[in-house]
């Protein structure tokens, strides 16, 4: 049995990348969503509570992991960061294995990385569609969202790897500064092209 074509999404914020994986599992595409991935573990019961108690006491409680004062632990600590990365990745490298495992005899799977380029996590993947719309459009989106400010959006964008980058370096680059049935053209063109080119096993 082949193994399906690995396509890695990502994109800014407010870029539209929650959009454009609702409309891949809409024609059927399995997405593995790296985020819901890792709320899941350390949510209630979660498999990585216990270890990010232990090694950051006081971190977790009965709703699990309290992202933001684990958050607030490992700001700007890069040691502490590297301790945290060393619990996480390894669990959601199980349950990618795992996805890949149950959906071997696709022809296309998908891996939502929200900082894919930040992190160098492209590896294992046969290419990468970047989700992309203009800047005012970002800014619109973005500022939009409840407790949200300039001064946050500055800080975030900031941190990740410009657009203009992560265009350039993808193999595809979906434009969701359209209407959405326009976007949702682009994605269902590229899912069948993928899926022509390598039919299922």
């Amino acid at each position: 049995m082949s193994r399906p074509f690995v396509l890695g999404l990502t994109g800014s914020i407010g870029m539209g990348k929650s959009a454009v994986a609702m409309m891949l599992r809409e024609l059927g595409v399995p997405v593995f969503d790296a985020d819901a991935a890792v709320h899941h573990l350390q949510g209630p019961g979660g498999h990585l509570v216990g270890a990010i108690e232990a090694a950051f006491p006081g971190t977790t409680g009965p709703e699990g992991v309290k992202r933001q004062e684990l958050g607030a632990r490992v700001f700007g600590d890069v040691e502490a960061l590297k301790r945290l990365e060393a619990i996480v990745h390894p669990a959601v490298a199980q349950l990618r294995e795992a996805f890949m495992i149950e959906h071997m005899g696709e022809p296309l799977v998908v891996f939502d990385i929200p900082l894919l380029y930040e992190k160098g996590h492209g590896r294992d993947l046969d290419a990468v569609m970047v989700v992309s719309a203009p800047a005012e459009v970002q800014r619109q989106r973005v500022l939009a969202r409840p407790g949200m400010t300039p001064e946050k959006f500055a800080h975030i964008l900031s941190l990740q790897v410009p657009d203009a980058e992560k265009r350039a370096w993808a193999d595809h680059v979906i434009d969701t500064g359209v209407t959405l049935d326009e976007t949702r053209a682009q994605v269902a063109a590229l899912v069948a092209a993928i899926r022509e080119k390598n039919p299922k096993a």
